[in-house]
Order: structure tokens, then C-alpha cells, then sequence
């Protein structure tokens, strides 16, 4: 099997958003309480510089409104909140990891601080009704409100009811995918000049993690890279997102930093720092471990409790997207260069056996009794090899032959015929045409379309 190549490539930017993501939700809740308060303290004064317009009503409706709109929001948030904690549990039984990498709970925080945020309101509103004096506009605002709670909610059950099935969770993972392989495998890269491996001569300072522990999640590449062209230096880094490091853990070497005094201080610190280590581990620039994900949900689906393989192929979809884009991508040891085209920074990224025997090997254990799931497995693999360079064929030539002695492990003739097939769907999906290029009387015709591996 060929090596990979090394590749040289510019710095990817790390979004300042993701960053903030995980206090968005919080936030959003906090911003709307806020504003409920104000608005119910502020608007019924207001209203005497303002035209009477609103629904009317006497005193006694409006406080019995308003008392009516800030009892059911009060409750209605209680519903939330435990519906919430349900889905969670749910997703905890398909993966527990899941739910550090759905966004979908930090909106219902959102939601949370919206519907207590109008029975505050409304609250605040009703303390200033007097006999004489009714603020109709204020009163028909928390009416407005209830009935944009209502949409919002509404909305938020129906993407939940098809989020929390095992497919629905693939989906999600799947849809992260994109963005992620971008993030940690670019397609810029080209093939390093001859003689890159030898980049990096004389001894390195070792790049030591002073923070706590934790899993390494991404790397700030745009900072490294300007940070060591500052000094001239090149960075060597030994880990990869998903590694474990701990306090003294060796993330890598800096090698010709200038000035001893400055290397052993601020230097290596400022550059440690641009290795971004949390307490779990991240999918914005780990497509590994989204394939981790997505293994885990088809293989508790194969679980004999379980026993749902229909959800282990809808699994099998997103995994076959995120192979076939990975598989034409720069893998192995990357270059990362500054805008003067010097390699500044060393990354390693998973090579592609690894990624292949990530994303299928315990399913082809897990799935072997399963015809959805062996069918669907050889649609996979003809759908990549279809697809991969040919240094990149071999794993898939191997697990080819594995589907084939699967398929052969069915006592009965009619099993193994069926298993024998390729079918998207796993069962009951159309058969495709054909090849033209094969004769039709050295096919199965069970089979389903394959692709011979170049």
C-alpha cells in the first residue's frame, strides 16, 4: 500500500463563534428575561405618550387576563423544562456523547427564557392595572407574546419529534460533517516539495501543556503560524484532536526559536496556548470523532436490546457521505505554511486505514447477522472504492471480502443469496441497472451494483 504524501497548505481560521456557542443559549435567555422585565415596567408608563390602541378591557378582565397569561406561561416553562430533560435521557441511551455536540438543547434554553420571560411580563403588567387607568396596549402585547410562545414551541416539538429517533441524531451528526472535514482536512493541500520531511533540524524545546487536563480539541493554526513566523520558528505538533493530554504533557517541539530567555518563557507558552484543550472532545475539528458518533448510534441499534438495524443503516448514510469526502482529501502529515509559503507548523492527521476501520469494521462485527445491514454495508464500500484513488483501495479490497464471507456465513442458500445483494435501502430499495462493462452471466443476480476497486 503507497504512503501517504506529505502536504503543504495555508492556515485554516478558527471561528470565533463556535466558541461562543455553548453560552448562546444561556445568553438568549438571559437577554429575554431582561427585556420582559423592562418592557413590563416600562411600557404601561409609556402609554400615555402613546395612541390608545389595543384591546379593551375593564378592569377586572384585564387583571384576570394578565393572571391567566402568567399562570400557564409559569407552567408551561415547567413543561418545558421536563420535556427537555426526557429528550436528553433518550439521547443519552443512543450515545452519551451526543448531547455535548447537538445544538439543539442550548435553543431550548432559548425557548425556556422566552416563555418564563412573558409570564414576568405579564406579572409586572398586572401589578400597575389601576381602576381608572387600564394599559390596553401592554395588556394586548402579553397577548401577542403568548401567541408567539405558542408558534415558537409548536415549532421546536416538531423538529424534536424527528430529531430524537436514531436516525433524526445521524441526520444531525451528519449535517456537522461538512464543516468539520473542511476544518481539519482542506482540500488546498498539494504535495510537498521533496525533501519536506526533513523541515525541522536541530533539537526542539519541548512544547509542554501547562493547563488542565483534558481531551485537545482543535488547534488556532493562524495564530501558531504568526506567532512562529514572529520568531522564525517551526512547530512540530504530536498531538491530534481527540488525544487526551494532562498537566506536563509533551503536545509537540518548537525548533530555531530565537533567544533562550524568550523560548523558555512567554514563547512556548503563548504558542501551547494555541493547542485548544476542553474537558470533552469537539467535532468542529475532528471528523473522527463524528464518525465515532455515528458508529456508536448503529452499533447500540444492533444491540440484541435493541435490535433495530433499520437505524444502523440510516447511520450507514451519513457514513458513507463523510467517507466519500474524506477519501479524496490530503491525509497523513500536513505543512502548514505562513503567507510567505515557509512551513511553519507539522499536523498529523488519521491515516486513511484508521479512518476506515473507525467507521465500519464494528458495525461489519456488530451487523453481520443483519441482511439490512450487510447489504447496506456493500453499497458502502462500492460507493467509496468507486470514488478513492487507488493507494487508497486496499482497506476497502479488505472488507469487500469480509461483506463477501458474510454474506457466505447465512446457513441458508436463499439468505446468502439475499445477502449477497447491494441495496441503498438495506432491504425492499430499487435495484439499480446493470453495468454495462461486465457480462451479465458472471453477475450474481442477487447482487446489487459494484464497483470494481481500482
Amino acid at each position: 500500500m503507497e504512503a501517504e504524501t506529505w502536504h503543504t497548505r495555508g492556515p485554516v481560521a478558527t471561528s470565533r463563534f463556535r466558541r461562543l456557542v455553548v453560552f448562546l443559549g444561556p445568553a438568549l435567555a438571559a437577554v429575554t428575561m431582561a427585556g420582559a422585565v423592562a418592557l413590563g415596567l416600562g411600557l404601561p408608563h409609556w402609554e400615555d405618550s402613546l395612541p390608545k390602541v389595543g384591546l379593551t378591557y375593564d378592569p377586572t378582565t384585564a387583571s384576570t387576563t394578565l393572571a391567566a397569561i402568567a399562570g400557564g406561561m409559569i407552567t408551561l416553562s415547567g413543561f418545558v423544562i421536563t420535556a427537555v430533560t426526557l429528550v436528553i435521557q433518550t439521547v443519552q441511551n443512543m450515545s452519551p456523547r451526543l448531547i455535548g455536540v447537538i445544538d439543539h438543547f442550548r435553543r431550548s434554553l432559548a425557548i425556556v427564557g422566552l416563555v418564563t420571560g412573558t409570564a414576568v411580563y405579564a406579572l409586572l403588567v398586572l401589578a400597575q392595572i389601576r381602576p381608572d387607568e387600564i394599559p390596553r396596549l401592554s395588556v394586548t402585547v402579553a397577548v401577542v407574546l403568548v401567541v408567539i410562545d405558542t408558534a415558537v414551541l409548536l415549532r421546536s416539538l416538531t423538529g424534536l419529534r424527528h430529531f430524537v429517533t436514531g436516525g433524526g441524531l445521524a441526520r444531525a451528526v451528519g449535517e456537522l460533517m461538512p464543516a468539520s472535514i473542511d476544518a481539519a482536512l482542506p482540500p488546498s493541500g498539494t504535495a510537498a516539495a521533496p525533501g519536506a520531511e526533513m523541515w525541522a533540524s536541530g533539537p526542539g524545546l519541548p512544547l509542554v501543556h501547562t493547563g488542565r487536563s483534558g481531551v485537545v480539541q482543535g488547534v488556532d493554526e493562524r495564530r501558531l503560524v504568526r506567532i512562529a513566523t514572529g520568531w522564525d520558528a517551526r512547530v512540530a505538533l504530536d498531538v491530534v484532536p481527540g488525544d487526551y493530554v494532562c498537566v506536563g504533557s509533551v503536545l509537540g517541539y518548537v525548533h530555531g526559536l530565537a533567544g533562550a530567555r524568550e523560548a523558555h518563557g512567554s514563547g512556548l507558552r503563548r504558542l501551547a496556548s494555541c493547542v485548544r484543550v476542553d474537558q470533552v472532545r469537539s467535532i468542529h475539528q475532528d471528523p473522527a470523532y463524528g464518525l465515532r458518533l455515528l458508529v456508536d448510534i448503529a452499533i447500540r441499534a444492533l444491540s440484541p436490546a435493541v435490535n433495530d438495524p433499520t437505524t444502523a443503516v440510516q447511520a450507514l448514510d451519513q457514513i458513507e457521505e463523510t467517507l466519500v469526502r474524506i477519501v479524496t482529501r490530503p491525509l497523513g502529515v500536513t505543512l502548514v505554511a505562513d503567507g510567505k509559503g515557509t512551513p511553519r507548523l507539522r499536523r498529523s492527521a488519521p491515516a486513511w486505514p484508521g479512518l476506515v476501520s473507525l467507521a465500519l469494521d464494528e458495525i461489519l462485527h456488530y451487523g453481520a447477522t443483519s441482511l439490512q445491514v450487510v447489504r447496506r454495508l456493500r453499497v458502502v464500500l462500492d460507493t467509496v472504492a468507486g470514488a478513492a484513488p487507488d493507494h487508497r483501495q486496499a482497506p476497502l479490497v479488505e472488507r469487500i471480502a469480509v461483506v463477501d464471507r458474510i454474506a457466505h456465513a447465512f446457513r441458508d442458500p436463499l439468505l446468502t443469496s439475499v445477502a449477497k445483494g447491494a441495496d441503498r435501502q438495506g432491504l425492499g430499495g430499487a435495484g439499480a441497472p446493470p453495468d454495462p462493462l461486465q457480462p451479465s452471466s458472471s453477475r450474481d443476480p442477487s447482487a446489487g451494483p459494484r464497483t470494481t476497486p481500482r
